[in-house]
């Protein structure tokens, strides 16, 4: 049984990250307790992906927290990664699979409650499912689900999940009501002034949600 914290899992945005850069925004939300970062950057070729995940990856050693590759599955498999995320529109779960191999982690984005259902748990570890919320970090994201429909969505996908889409520190308690079990954030630390400290109060109202 693979194990991983899905609770404040962070994704990366190089512009909104640019103030302080895609590592030091890392290295900040990490110390703040984000507890998965995932290196996503739809602008940038595999040996750029690389290259950024190594960066990632000596922040983040001894910290616990782990380092997912958006899409890039030779970026993932050059690194070692943890993990892989994929999309309805790239590569397919079960080719993802066979080209990690069964270690690594495999996350794969739901957007509707028959995708949810269609998750196989012998292929996927997790789902992200949204956006729960309209986010202009993704402009060609799928219709927002609201919390309502995140809790329908958890309910039909058979594997563990995290909300993603427009999340802030204050819909941690209503996120984790519906049963998933963390919110994937980007803008709520990417761009904010001080990375740390947006992160810790995320991470505090996480903490007292499970109390």
């Amino acid at each position: 049984m693979k194990s991983f914290d899905l609770s404040l899992y962070l994704v990366l945005d190089p512009e909104l990250c640019a103030g302080y850069g895609l590592v030091e925004t890392a290295r900040a939300a990490v110390a703040g307790g984000a507890t998965i970062v995932q290196l996503r950057d739809k602008t940038a070729d595999t040996r750029q992906m690389i290259e950024t995940g190594r960066a990632l990856q000596r922040v983040l050693s001894g910290s616990g927290a782990l380092l997912v590759v958006n899409d890039d599955v030779e970026a993932a498999i050059a690194l070692n990664a943890d993990g892989l995320h994929i999309g309805q529109e790239d590569l397919g779960a079960a080719e993802a699979r066979r080209r990690i191999g069964p270690d690594m982690i495999l996350g794969l984005s739901v957007e509707t409650p028959e995708l949810a259902a269609a998750v196989d748990p012998a292929i996927v570890d997790y789902a992200g499912i949204g956006p729960v919320f309209a986010t202009a970090t993704k402009p060609d994201h799928k219709q927002p689900i609201g919390i309502a429909g995140l809790a329908q969505l958890v309910r039909a996908c058979p594997v563990r999940s995290v909300a993603i889409g427009g999340l802030k520190a204050e819909h941690v308690e209503p996120v984790l009501a519906t049963g998933a079990e963390g919110l994937a954030v980007v803008s709520a630390i990417c761009g904010q002034p001080d990375p740390q400290a947006a992160t810790a109060a995320i991470a505090e109202r996480i903490r007292k949600a499970g109390q």
